[in-house]
């Protein structure tokens, strides 16, 4: 079983620019085809954010076209998610997994502020 664990989030201005990060601390990511970034905000269900398969292709949620980049390492084990021009509805806690997602894989997440 591979074990995530997600880091780089904090709080930032508007139109500022995160780059998070997640390891998997055990097993190897390079055995899931799809991994995938996801979010859950106050009050909402987790949404996936973006996705990208061991073969480049890339899923982006409408609301993050174009600000936000998914790539992947599968040699050090991380998957990134290069976050720009952030809006204050980025705010979340960010998460990684498979896509699908299954319940054993979600980990702590790393929290994401966007505010002035």
């Amino acid at each position: 079983q591979v074990q995530l664990v997600e880091s780089g989030g904090e709080l930032v201005q508007p139109g500022g620019s995160l780059r998070l990060s997640c390891v998997a601390s055990s097993g190897s990511i390079r055995s899931i085809y799809t991994m995938g970034w996801y979010r859950q905000a106050p009050g909402k269900q987790r949404e996936l954010v973006a996705s990208i398969t061991n073969d480049g292709i890339v899923y982006y949620a409408d609301s993050v076209k174009g600000r936000f980049t998914i790539s992947r390492d599968n040699a050090k084990n991380t998957v990134y998610l290069q976050m720009n021009s952030l809006k204050p509805e980025d705010t979340a806690v960010y998460y990684c997994n498979k896509y699908p997602a299954t319940w054993n894989y979600w980990g702590q997440g790393t929290q994401v502020t966007v505010s002035s």
